[in-house]
């Protein structure tokens, strides 16, 4: 499976609000786009690239908003992708909307697609279902955005909850299966896949955002902070945790190899 949380394109200005105060939107220069068309080209190269390398019965999963996500599915159609879901995040916690002129920002989306049109996929139906009180799972997630307790190593600036990648992961990927996240920054993708004994690999050209991912991932060695990251999932509406969280015991151990 792919996670992946490219440029949004955002930074071009504007402001936000956080933590009580204005702040930018810009995030660098990687968020910064020169128009449509160059957009365009970047998602058709990048998801080419991660297409090559995907499993014929493999999916991908991507981020984004309305900035992004329109062009990021015209990309996938053509390089001849299913679209299997577009999830709606709603977050619990969102910031407010500090112009008052339109409605306040409180939903992301991720595309869930697989590799070929008529290959099945992996879908764990029946965790999906448990974790939903016994019901089918929708296309929305009301889940928060990332908390404090996930900065503990600092903060990305795109950074994504654990809740998010969890349900993400679990859904999608067998226990040890392999996962690929081209834009890692801070490596929440790979906390998660840690957490829940899959195997990740993470691309990140910014090493100050690799150094944080290896902080991250050192935590985990920590079983007193292990078990608090599953309790705090856990305690998000999550259930069992305790068995979902272990996988095969003769499975070896794939949460280390990643560093």
């Amino acid at each position: 499976m792919i996670f992946a949380d490219p440029p949004y394109f955002l930074s071009n200005g504007g402001i936000s609000y956080q933590s009580g105060k204005i702040v930018s939107v810009d995030k660098g220069d990687w968020d910064k786009t020169n128009g449509y068309v160059s957009v365009e080209d970047f998602n058709l190269d990048w998801i080419a690239l991660c297409r090559n390398k995907l499993k014929d019965s493999g999916t991908i999963w991507i981020s984004g908003t309305h900035h992004n996500i329109f062009a990021v599915a015209n990309a996938l159609r053509q390089l001849g992708f299913r679209i299997l879901n577009v999830i709606t995040w709603v977050k619990t916690n969102p910031p407010p909307n500090i112009s008052c002129r339109f409605f306040t920002y409180s939903t992301e989306f991720v595309i869930w697609a697989r590799k070929h049109e008529k290959k099945p996929h992996y879908y764990d139906y029946d965790l999906m279902r448990r974790i939903n009180n016994g019901k089918q799972m929708t296309d929305v997630w009301r889940l928060p955005a990332i908390a404090r307790w996930e900065k503990s190593c600092g903060k990305h600036p795109t950074q994504k909850p654990l809740s998010l990648l969890t349900r993400i992961i679990l859904a999608s990927t067998p226990c040890g299966g392999w996962i690929l996240d081209p834009f890692s920054g801070s490596s929440t993708t790979g906390i998660a896949a840690s957490l829940t004994g899959r195997r990740y690999l993470g691309i990140e050209q910014n090493i100050e955002y690799v150094k944080m991912a290896k902080m991250r991932r050192m935590e985990l060695e920590n079983a007193d902070i292990r078990e608090k990251y599953i309790k705090k999932l856990a305690d998000l509406s999550y259930v069992e945790m305790d068995k979902i969280f272990v996988c095969d015991s003769t499975a070896p151990d794939y949460g280390i190899p990643w560093l």
